[in-house]
């Protein structure tokens, strides 16, 4: 198996993203600005050297699914090795975009993102809408200070949608209500931002 380590992940440059300043949480205006930055200004670096120099913003797509008016929530089983995420309920899909991604005259952002929901999930239907949210910053942790979300809603006509990891994973569809009551004391940070900034004011 390849190191993740080694791994080449698309990145960008701290100063350049935020030199507008920072934010806490969902940003969801001037987007346009924003991702034309990404793409003019992105770069791979190797992952291992990424994860603690928050001079460098790792770019991770989370998507979104919804059909009709319920999400796609996943969560961990007990079997899974990592015990602090058992019954930990997640909304968003995705992880970091992979110098393999990217063909040439393939857009590198979209590529990325296709790439892991496809690896992610089983979709038997068709994605009727994609929309670009906004784009997720949070310093409270070590972790998340080296990473930005950019968050995307698939719409789909069809509620066939399960997770391909079912050995430690499962998923399923559910109201915004449910899912507010689902992830309370859940310590994951982008999971709060979401449905904070976001799944709550709907």
């Amino acid at each position: 198996m390849p190191n993740k380590d080694d791994e080449q992940v698309l990145v960008i440059k701290s100063d350049i993203l935020f030199k507008k300043g920072k934010w806490q949480g969902l940003k969801t205006d001037n987007l346009d600005y924003y991702i034309d930055l990404i793409k003019n200004n992105c770069e791979f670096k190797r992952r291992g050297d990424m994860e603690n120099d928050t001079s460098f913003q790792q770019i991770i797509p989370h998507i979104i699914f919804k059909y009709q008016d319920k999400y796609f929530v996943f969560n961990y089983l007990k079997n899974i090795t990592e015990k602090r995420l058992i019954d930990n309920y997640q909304i968003g899909l995705g992880g970091h975009i992979n110098k393999e991604d990217v063909t040439e005259g393939q857009d590198i952002i979209e590529a990325g993102t296709m790439r892991e929901w496809n690896e992610e999930v089983s979709f038997k239907g068709n994605i009727t809408e994609k929309k670009f949210i906004g784009i997720i910053s949070d310093n409270s942790r070590p972790v998340e200070s080296v990473h930005i979300g950019l968050v995307y809603l698939f719409v789909g006509d069809s509620p066939e949608i399960s997770v391909k990891e079912t050995e430690n994973i499962v998923g399923q569809l559910m109201d915004i209500k449910d899912i507010g009551e689902h992830i309370k004391g859940n310590p994951g940070v982008w999971v709060q931002i979401v449905y904070r900034d976001y799944l709550s004011k709907l």
